[in-house]
């Protein structure tokens, strides 16, 4: 007998175990991601908030919001700003390429400047290896410096130290003495766009800029950023010489990023440019070799700084040799100086102008004027160290020798005559003999001056040498040089 009936059949299907790890480590992280992840990320941000709340209590420049603002936002954020979008149309229809090639170049860009500032890595780590670096190398003082003046800028200006650019240690210096007052923004160059370096370095507030860039769509992006950061009130440092000094004078300034700056802005506005010049200064500049190097071949197309592992080394040698016969010292004092703050809403009333109405050309002529005065303040501000003022009478004795009263008699009456003037001269343990003494120790050690029977005069190998420190001051003893 045939029954026809429901048969129940269980069949087993074999599953691989890594797959079944795979998908119950899916589903953790979906948990984890809907519901523990939130709720870690805003405790943690809570943290960090009242963390940085503690911190502008102790801060002169309180740090802005657009500096704690996530990259991904900021980035977005510039890329659709009306004017950068308009320089993406005009782009692309100038080289004839499609606009979404044009949006993922300006992306590029704006991912390469826009940093990721942690305040964590700036004043726990940051701040710190700058101190020690510093501290190191040189006996590091403050100069003048008008703290009355500092202290009365109004709270929700945009400030931005103005220095001049002596040494790639000028970063590190200025981040030291400036840290109990704010987190500094600045612009770096190519040299930092080395892997692991440049993560650092966005940490530390820093943004990359291509110096010689000729492409409008990246300076688009770029000067539309630095206006952004400006408006928020970012507290930033910018070298108005655009690169480091080669024979120790002041540079004539560039515009680039200080047009950025002030090109957009409006006087009538809730928030004021105010710009602090600094002066820096150094009885040593580690690479002045290299720099004095660079400017004798000025004009014959060669790299502009070359470096040799051999000479690194021989430099780090020499520097064991002396520590190890008791003969080594720091490489003398450096000194850093802040001027009087300068208001660009009062610059422009005075002037009774407005940047925003002017044609391109006549614009340009009133940032120059403004990048003019920068300087000339920065130049008076610089101070006068031990190193450059020796160096400074050497020179005027042409090729005849000084006796130790004689120089002393000479660097007496230029310190003075300085002093005179409102120049700062730093005189270490307020000592004037002291002070000479220091002077020559460096510049002999180094052989930059020779000492003979009939007492000091310059070594004729070393003058250009001898020319760059001097010119460090140079502003200041020939106030009529340009």
């Amino acid at each position: 007998m045939g029954v026809w009936g429901a048969a129940s059949v269980q069949e087993t299907l074999a599953v691989p175990i890594w797959l079944v790890i795979v998908v119950g480590l899916l589903a953790a992280w979906a948990v984890l991601d809907r519901l523990l992840i939130p709720s870690v990320r805003w405790a943690l941000q809570r943290r960090a908030n009242r963390a940085i709340d503690r911190l502008n209590e102790k801060l002169q420049l309180h740090i802005q919001p657009f500096k704690l603002t996530r990259r991904q936002v900021l980035i977005d954020r510039l890329l659709h700003d009306p004017q950068v979008i308009r320089a993406i149309d005009a782009y692309a229809e100038a080289e004839n390429k499609p606009r979404a090639v044009v949006m993922d170049e300006a992306k590029k860009y704006a991912k390469e400047i826009v940093p990721s500032f942690s305040a964590y890595a700036y004043f726990r780590f940051g701040t710190r290896i700058a101190r020690r670096i510093s501290k190191a190398l040189y006996r590091v003082r403050l100069g003048a410096m008008d703290d009355a003046a500092l202290r009365a800028i109004p709270s929700q200006s945009s400030v931005v130290f103005v220095i001049n650019h002596r040494s790639n240690m000028d970063y590190l210096l200025v981040t030291y003495l400036a840290a109990t007052s704010s987190a500094l923004s600045y612009a770096v160059g190519e040299w930092a766009q080395i892997w692991g370096l440049r993560n650092i370095i966005r940490a530390m507030g820093a943004y990359f800029i291509r110096r010689n860039s000729r492409n409008a769509l990246y300076r688009k992006v770029l000067a539309r950023y630095v206006h952004m950061a400006t408006a928020a009130g970012v507290t930033q440092a910018m070298f108005p010489e655009g690169g480091l000094s080669r024979d120790g004078r002041l540079q004539a300034p560039k515009l680039g990023l200080l047009n950025y700056m002030v090109s957009d802005f409006d006087p009538q506005g809730e928030r004021d440019v105010v710009f602090v010049p600094v002066g820096v200064n150094y009885d040593r500049v580690l690479e002045d070799r290299i720099l004095t190097g660079a400017q004798s071949r000025k004009g014959e197309g060669k790299p502009r700084f070359h470096f040799s592992p051999l000479i690194a080394v021989r430099f780090l040698a020499s520097n064991v040799w002396r520590w190890l016969r008791g003969r080594w010292y720091r490489n003398g004092y450096t000194c850093v100086s802040f001027g009087q703050p300068i208001s660009l809403r009062g610059v422009l009333a005075e002037r009774g102008v407005d940047l925003r109405t002017m044609t391109k050309d006549i614009r340009h002529a009133e940032v120059q004027r403004l990048a003019d005065q920068l300087m000339t303040d920065i130049g008076k501000v610089v101070p006068a160290l031990p190193v450059s003022l020796v160096a400074t009478v050497i020179l005027r004795a042409d090729n005849t020798s000084l006796t130790e009263f004689e120089l002393k008699g000479h660097v007496f009456r230029l310190m003075a005559d300085l002093e005179e003037r409102g120049a700062y001269v730093h005189i270490p343990r307020k000592d004037r003999a002291y002070a000479i003494d220091v002077g020559l120790r460096m510049l002999t050690l180094r052989k930059i001056i020779e000492q003979d029977d009939w007492g000091y005069r310059a070594n004729r190998d070393e003058r250009v040498l001898l020319q760059y420190y001097a010119n460090a001051i140079i502003q200041l003893v020939e106030p009529e040089t340009p």
